[in-house]
């Protein structure tokens, strides 16, 4: 991907999809790069409300699940997608980053044994729920996992903007405020993806880490006899491969007295680190 002259372009050379918004503001020097969630499971409904003049919120860049880019305003004028923020002695990111919204329900609610978006009420299945318990605070809940190549093509973008821009930091929108918003949230891999992006040397496998104590199984089903003992919580593992609602892990902790542990956990206690 390249930018040119402030607006983004695909590795065909091809501008992305670009839809300008009003709810903006005038030009300025971006320093820092700001990640979001939609809390909306549509990309559509996404895009209408930035084109909202009464939303009076946009962003500079939506992801969607599968990948594709919207672009709203370019990246040296201000959007409105920090609100009441603070970070290192600024106040009010807007005038001070640029921000991306990826497509995602965030925080789940339960309508009996269903995972639902709060928003627009869609059904979130079992296979793309983690359990996980917010940095900021202290019980658990649902959220929607990000799609693999929303997550490859938003740190591919974050990575040219930081060069691009000179950037110090890739922050989320729980950091800056802290006590009223929690995107981009648990299910969201910020260390390796704020690594990735600043440039840092990082493990080419994302780790993650179980939400609670969990069962390591030989096979891909609760049938399966267990390798181990439980794995207690904040184990660190690497996935291997996903097979339905289970994944293949490497256990990276010396756990039990073994350093070396493989074995089959269900999806849903695994949290991105």
């Amino acid at each position: 991907m390249k930018i040119v002259n402030h607006l983004l372009f695909d590795n065909n050379n091809k501008q992305v999809d670009f839809k300008p918004t009003p709810n903006k503001g005038g030009t300025y020097t971006p320093q820092y790069l700001v990640m979001h969630y939609t809390a909306s499971t549509s990309e559509k409904g996404s895009i209408n409300w930035f084109l909202n003049k009464e939303a009076q919120a946009s962003a500079h860049l939506l992801i969607d699940t599968d990948g594709s880019i919207t672009q709203f305003a370019p990246f040296n004028i201000v959007t409105w997608h920090a609100g009441i923020s603070e970070w290192n002695g600024l106040t009010g990111l807007n005038k001070f980053s640029i921000g991306i919204e990826l497509v995602n329900a965030g925080r789940l609610a339960k309508s009996g044994s269903t995972w639902i978006s709060q928003l627009d009420k869609k059904t979130i299945p079992d296979s793309d729920v983690i359990i996980a318990t917010h940095r900021n605070e202290t019980t658990s809940n649902g959220w929607q996992v990000y799609s693999d190549i929303q997550l490859q093509v938003a740190a591919e973008i974050a990575a040219l903007l930081v060069k691009t821009y000179s950037l110090k930091d890739v922050i989320g929108h729980d950091e800056i405020a802290p006590h009223r918003k929690s995107d981009p949230g648990p299910a969201f891999p910020m260390a390796s993806f704020r690594s990735r992006a600043m440039g840092r040397k990082a493990a080419t496998a994302v780790p993650f880490v179980t939400s609670t104590s969990v069962n390591i199984r030989s096979g891909a089903g609760t049938q399966f006899i267990t390798v181990s003992d439980p794995l207690p919580k904040n184990t660190t593992v690497e996935i291997l491969k996903r097979e339905g609602n289970w994944s293949l892990v490497d256990v990276t902790d010396h756990i039990h007295g073994l350093n070396d542990i493989e074995g089959w956990v269900f999806s849903k206690y695994l949290i991105a680190k």
